[in-house]
């Protein structure tokens, strides 16, 4: 009873840290609008220009239109909730590593164009788990890497410079930045879940019968009994 009320507790901080996520990228969109400008210039990333730098800061903080903001949102709440609630010990770490190495990254590969969202982050975070499950190898993380996999599959795409107007970069250079961070922490993980696992204490006692001998005996010699 006491593990149950303590993972609903878990999940409801992982729920809340999440949702505050999200409504701090609602907050600043909505300024944008009300405001009727957008903040691109002075905190998108720009590659290879040290104007640019600060995009690795605030570049997945800003979005282009709803439509951008909408389809970043929902992926970034769910995976943010599953690295909280699942890898709790090792979570911060990794969402701040995926964070600020994605922007590292296309800072110094990206086209030169301004570079902004969340997109780049969700495909580490994508990866991230996906790989947990492939180095971890336990049935936790598998099955995490599974309901990944069905339900981000299709953003396989985006990694392909395919569509104008989308930082294919960003998703790639993030898938790879989240599979760098995975291995970073996969030690720290293994430790974890074999020390979770139950203790099996092994004697050299040998093992007793869950019958008396003696009754089988008494019997073979005195059926009657």
């Amino acid at each position: 009873m006491a593990f149950f009320q303590s993972g609903t507790k878990r999940f409801g901080w992982s729920l809340k840290k999440a949702f505050q996520i999200i409504l701090i990228l609602w907050i600043i969109h909505l300024i944008q609008v009300v405001l009727g400008t957008s903040f691109y210039q002075f905190g998108g990333l720009y590659p290879r220009e040290i104007y640019g730098l600060k995009g690795i800061l605030l570049s997945p903080l800003l979005h282009g239109d709803f439509m951008h903001l909408i389809s970043n949102s929902a992926p970034l709440f769910v995976l943010t909730t599953i690295i909280l609630f699942f890898y709790t010990s090792v979570a911060y770490r990794s969402i701040f590593l995926i964070y600020i190495l994605t922007g590292l990254a296309v800072w110094l590969f990206g086209r030169p164009v301004f570079h902004i969202g969340a997109s780049g982050v969700v495909y580490g975070m994508v990866a991230f788990v996906f790989w947990n499950g492939i180095f971890l190898r336990n049935i936790k993380s598998i099955a995490l890497s599974l309901i990944v996999a069905v339900l981000y599959s299709g953003m396989f795409y985006g990694v392909l410079p395919n569509e104008e107007g989308i930082s294919w970069e960003s998703h790639l250079l993030g898938a790879l930045v989240g599979i760098m961070v995975s291995y970073m922490v996969k030690r720290r993980l293994k430790k974890e879940y074999i020390e979770s696992q139950p203790v099996i204490y092994d004697t050299d006692e040998p093992s007793k019968p869950f019958f008396n001998s003696d009754v089988f005996d008494k019997k073979r010699n005195d059926p009657w009994t």
